[in-house]
């Protein structure tokens, strides 16, 4: 499976990644990148995994953060449309392709 990442997605992959290395510091902010890539990884091997959601969405939370990956399956492509923090706004990301 191919993945592809929504411009929105990967800003917010950024954003996440900056605030913990401001906050915390530049080991959590690469151990945050590093868990999304793990979980993205795993995705394309197993797409499935991820949760049912929305509209033919699935989720899949990350280990260590409070985020969810959440993607859909379009022929042979895992298309990433949110890195979505659990406290945000349920389905924020609805009109997203």
């Amino acid at each position: 499976m191919t993945p592809s990442v929504s411009p929105e997605a990967d800003w917010e992959l950024t954003e996440g990644a900056v605030f913990y290395a401001r906050e915390a510091n530049a080991e959590v902010g690469l151990a945050f990148i590093l868990e999304y890539e793990r979980a993205l990884a795993l995705l394309c091997v197993h797409p499935h995994l991820g949760a049912p959601w929305r509209n033919g969405r699935r989720r899949f939370p990350l280990r260590k953060f409070p985020y969810s990956i959440v993607y859909y399956i379009r022929g042979e492509e895992l298309r990433v449309i949110a890195l979505a923090h659990h406290r945000r706004r349920p389905s924020y990301w609805s009109g997203r392709e």
